[in-house]
């Protein structure tokens, strides 16, 4: 066996393994041990002790997830933090901690269908639970608080980028289609203090945008409506948003999504668009890795996915609009600016023309 031969086998069961290290860290996250060490190095029979944990067992997995920089053993043999453990702990900005409690309440179930999804073309989390994503969060409130407190942990990792990519100061209402919770638009009104904000989603989501909004002192200037965007948006809106939407559609869906935000649309407003915006031809380091992970998790979960900007631009012109920009956030994550698309192409204004880019 060549080297090079030997080096691949060994690193496709590194892949194959690879879910161990995902399952380990859900394990610690649900015990609260990167919380437990948040105050300092304990013994693996301590940290037993205050979670019920069996002593080996957990000794065996802290060890383990020190190779992958979750935990340090010290000298004396206690646990501490390392760099990955400590973003996983309730205070850590953008903390980790809802995304493993949600992998381990919900996602990582359907991750183990997608064999059968790869056959049925069936997202493995409607099998595994009896009804779609959504259906199941509507019907679990404890969920829909997790999912909510991952998508704003998320919201932390990409606001400043998003202020800094579009400027929302000459805008006076803002409509963010599918806001969840409102946490990002809560930064995006507090950072433009003359802004008003629009939020739809569904009644749940509406209802926790509306607690969210008015323990922010936001109720003034923030309104949080329930309803369903395949069918309208409301009317009015400068920018409208959607922020990490469209992923969890198939195209039929994301037309029908983008063409209810179109029909809202005054001629002069925009759409802002945030998702992961893959390269056309994927490449191998870190960011494209994230974006693979991110494909087969939706795959696995809902009936969406992940695209380029190419792809992005025919889905926009099918509902009537045009992609004016794209801009780079973090990774390959990115910020698409569309415009309606007049009847007339001819009428588009030269300062429109200059902004096109791919």
């Amino acid at each position: 066996m060549r080297p090079e031969e030997a080096d691949a086998a060994v690193a496709v069961r590194a892949l194959l393994y690879a879910p161990l290290a995902s399952r380990a860290l859900c394990s610690v996250a649900e015990l609260g041990i990167p919380n437990a060490l948040s105050d300092g190095p304990l013994s693996a029979a301590e940290l037993a002790r205050d979670t019920g944990a069996h002593e080996s067992a957990l000794h065996q997995v802290l060890t383990a997830l020190t190779a992958f920089e979750v935990f340090r053993v010290l000298p004396d043999g206690r646990f501490a933090l390392a760099r990955l453990g400590t973003a996983l702990t309730a205070g850590a900005p953008a903390s980790a901690l809802p995304s493993a409690l949600m992998a381990q309440a919900l996602s990582a179930r359907a991750w183990q269908g997608i064999p059968d999804t790869v056959r049925t073309g069936t997202p493995a989390f409607d099998k595994e639970f009896g009804a779609d994503f959504f259906t199941v969060l509507d019907q679990r409130p404890d969920l829909r608080d997790l999912f909510d407190a991952t998508q704003s942990r998320d919201v932390e990792l990409e606001s400043t980028a998003i202020l800094r990519a579009h400027d929302f100061s000459s805008a006076g209402t803002l409509v963010d289609v599918g806001g969840g919770d409102g946490a990002l638009l809560g930064h995006i009104l507090q950072a433009h203090p003359g802004l008003r904000g629009v939020l739809l989603d569904r009644p749940a989501a509406a209802a926790a945008a509306r607690a969210r909004f008015a323990a922010a002192g936001l109720g003034e200037r923030a309104e949080a409506r329930s309803g369903d965007f395949f069918t309208a948006v409301p009317g009015g809106g400068d920018v409208y948003l959607l922020r990490e939407i469209l992923h969890d559609w198939d195209d039929e869906q994301c037309v029908a999504v983008l063409a209810a935000c179109r029909r809202a649309m005054s001629a002069h407003a925009r759409l802002v668009i945030v998702e992961l915006a893959a390269d056309d031809h994927p490449g191998t380091d870190a960011d494209a890795r994230m974006t693979a992970l991110m494909t087969l998790y939706m795959l696995s979960v809902l009936p969406g996915r992940e695209r380029t900007p190419r792809e992005f631009e025919a889905l926009l012109g099918a509902a009537g609009l045009r992609l004016a920009s794209v801009s780079r956030l973090t990774g390959q994550k990115a910020l698409l600016v569309a415009a309606p698309e007049p009847a007339d192409p001819s009428a588009r204004t030269s300062r429109e023309r200059s902004t096109d880019h791919v």
